[in-house]
């Protein structure tokens, strides 16, 4: 059974232009649970680069909130274009549970597809690989399907947590709120450059 106030950390990139080369904001954002906001943490990954497994890691790693945090949700593996997180290695680099969230399932030919237009192809390939199979849930009773990927949880826990973490939407309540964050200190970054 998963307490009420689970410590869930929300990840999530802000806007990018495509190709460029840049860094792009990722936010991270910790609740209790779907209803109370603990905190923020920061990073950022190179648009189609290959750091956002090492960027992730330290940032969760060496955030103040850490020792209380109990699972990492992720939208999506991609990160900065095709950066692309491998779930596993960030399992263990961090020893927390990982759940990938989307709300569209990937095509994964036309990921294939765009990845060999990219330098180390066959490295992002394996990462995409080493995410697992994609599974359908619901995160909230009577409500959209999602579609998770997991590390070092089981689907059916997983599941468990984002039915507790989805409060006001079909994605935890962490997430929804990095997607906000990021999105909005992105354009804040541009309009102050």
């Amino acid at each position: 059974m998963v307490k009420p106030e689970i410590r869930v950390l929300g990840v999530d990139d802000g806007q990018f232009a495509s190709h460029s080369h840049e860094q792009v904001p990722v936010v991270g954002v910790v609740f209790r649970g779907g209803y109370w906001l603990d905190g923020f943490m920061c990073t950022t990954v190179t648009v189609d680069g290959l750091d956002s497994t090492d960027k992730l890691t330290a940032m969760i790693v060496e955030s103040p909130h850490y020792r209380q945090l109990r699972v990492v949700v992720l939208n999506g593996i991609t990160f900065g274009g095709f950066n692309i997180v491998d779930i596993q290695a960030l399992h263990r680099q961090t020893q927390l549970p990982i759940i990938v969230v989307t709300q569209k399932k990937p095509n994964l030919t036309e990921v294939h597809d765009a990845l060999n237009h990219l330098p180390d192809a066959e490295e992002r390939w394996r990462r995409v690989q080493c995410a697992g199979e994609i599974w359908t849930v619901a995160a909230r009773a009577g409500k959209q399907k999602v579609y998770i990927e997991v590390a070092g949880v089981s689907v059916d826990l997983a599941q468990e947590i984002l039915k507790l973490t989805s409060t006001r939407s079909n994605i935890p309540e962490a997430l929804r709120v990095a997607h906000l964050v990021a999105s909005g200190l992105s354009g804040c970054l541009k309009q102050c450059s």
